[in-house]
């Protein structure tokens, strides 16, 4: 028990810091206001499954002592998020009408993409499985299940994840009508394209 509250103290401090996660909710609620925000925060969760899944079966391993499996998932994970702060500074520098017109546009596809945007910036960052390979055995019980223990840890980390991306998403639509504004519009695409640039480009020159 008093392993599982020193990992929830840990977790919860993980879980506050900024990362790639709280920049993409924050971006996509100001677009397409709580639901697409909340829509992103349900992709990261369920993109949380990979990481579970692979620590939980041993697969993580794989990425430590496999050089081209590890090679692999970071490329894509990188590209990925350099995908993703490409188009955001491209929004930066569009013009009003483009921007407005885009507002404009079906929100159904853009609840999708924030979905899928979500599940793919955790699935496909091998940083996260091996983030979890390092931290987690400090606070298991070699006498108990180890599927079991990473299930329940992982499962609640995420579940920290969730509740505080959802309050992010619920605070930034809120602020939405202020940040869509033409010019701040343009700023938060520029810091939210500029930061994930950064995480991608951090991500391409990681190394195990």
């Amino acid at each position: 028990m008093n392993s599982y509250l020193a990992f929830c103290a840990a977790a919860l401090a993980v879980t506050l810091a900024p990362g790639p996660d709280t920049f993409l909710v924050i971006g996509n609620a100001v677009k397409n206001g709580a639901r697409g925000g909340l829509a992103t925060v349900a992709g990261i969760t369920s993109g949380g499954v990979v990481p579970m899944a692979l620590f939980a079966g041993g697969l993580a391993q794989l990425l430590v002592y496999s050089a081209a499996a590890f090679l692999v998932v970071k490329t894509l994970g990188a590209l990925y998020l350099l995908w993703i702060g490409a188009n955001a500074l491209r929004g930066a520098f569009a013009p009003a009408r483009d921007i407005d017109a885009a507002a404009a546009g079906s929100v159904q596809p853009s609840l999708r993409r924030a979905y899928w945007q979500g599940v793919l910036t955790n699935a496909l960052n091998p940083k996260i499985a091996l983030f979890y390979l390092a931290f987690l055995p400090q606070f298991m019980d070699p006498a108990q299940p180890v599927a079991l223990q990473s299930v329940l840890l992982i499962g609640t980390h995420y579940a920290m994840g969730l509740a505080w991306l959802s309050l992010v998403a619920l605070a930034a639509a809120r602020l939405g009508g202020w940040l869509s504004r033409g010019r701040v519009r343009r700023w938060l695409d520029g810091v939210v394209g500029a930061v994930m640039l950064g995480f991608g480009i951090r991500l391409a020159f990681a190394t195990k």
